[in-house]
């Protein structure tokens, strides 16, 4: 019975080991190219950005661009900040070696007052793998 039991495991084990393997389909294939050589290297202009004097309750946005320097493409996976009053919006599709793109953040300055700091925190398939953004702001409250 253990040696019906081991031969049944070891073969389903080969079945699924080779399930997908030489069939052709597009299936779990990304849209960035496994077989290229290397790796995207995401690289800012600017890391960080000052509003400077904003009233209270304006939303204000800044686009931060980026360059692949890399020699394969690049795809940034994911961008999260530090408070729900900032929002960032990226480009999804892969970027080709030398080719450029753009990372919008909204600040909503509802409620705010003061010198506002705020990170965003850039995840992608490059060498570097996170890079922190910064913007700050100063929120003048208006008197009624």
């Amino acid at each position: 019975m253990k040696k019906y039991i081991i031969i049944c495991t070891v073969l389903v084990a080969a079945i699924v080991s080779n399930c997908g393997k030489g069939s052709g389909n597009a299936a779990g294939k990304s849209e960035v190219n496994p077989n290229k050589e290397g790796a995207g290297e995401i690289a800012f202009r600017e890391y960080e950005h000052d509003f400077g004097k904003v009233t209270e309750g304006e939303k204000v946005a800044y686009i931060f661009t980026y360059e692949n320097k890399g020699n394969a493409d690049l795809v940034v996976k994911s961008a999260s900040t530090s408070c729900g009053c900032t929002v960032p919006k990226f480009d999804k599709k892969p970027i080709p070696p030398g080719g450029n793109g753009n990372l919008e953040v909204i600040f909503d300055t509802s409620g705010r007052s003061g010198k506002q700091t705020k990170t965003i925190t850039v995840r992608s398939n490059s060498s570097t793998p996170v890079v922190l953004l910064r913007i700050t702001a100063e929120v003048e409250t208006q008197l009624n």
